[in-house]
């Protein structure tokens, strides 16, 4: 996928997702030239450096130094990040309800169990 033409535009938000799963991924902090790599080399560099800037403005990515340029990690986990969107979507809902009760009606099974599971443990 590339970043020219209007054809081949991400979501809005996609590109940043992308970025944060790379970063995900290490267990060390990463160039940009290491996620346009992983991205599959096709985006710019300039847009791989301004998504990473634009991840650490909001706080979900961290930058060190590293010689003349910055490597980058996540500053948040994925679980978490992912949770945090999604309270934020529900919030913007107004019936709660419907909207958690279609959630669960489209859960796996396996994911249902994880869920009462969960549930179970904080009633304890």
């Amino acid at each position: 996928m590339t970043d020219t033409g209007h054809g081949d535009r991400r979501p809005a938000g996609m590109l940043e997702d992308e970025v944060l799963a790379v970063l995900w991924s290490k267990t060390a902090p990463v160039s940009p030239a290491e996620v346009q790599a992983e991205l599959g080399g096709s985006l710019a560099y300039t847009t791989i450096m301004t998504t990473l800037a634009r991840l650490e403005r909001k706080g979900l990515a961290s930058r060190r130094r590293s010689g003349r340029g910055f490597v980058y990690a996540p500053a948040v986990d994925e679980a978490s990040h992912t949770a945090e969107a999604m309270n934020e979507l529900l919030a913007r809902r107004s019936d709660r309800a419907a909207v958690l009760a279609q959630f669960v009606s489209r859960l796996s099974a396996d994911d249902e169990q994880i869920l009462q599971k969960l549930l179970r443990e904080m009633d304890d």
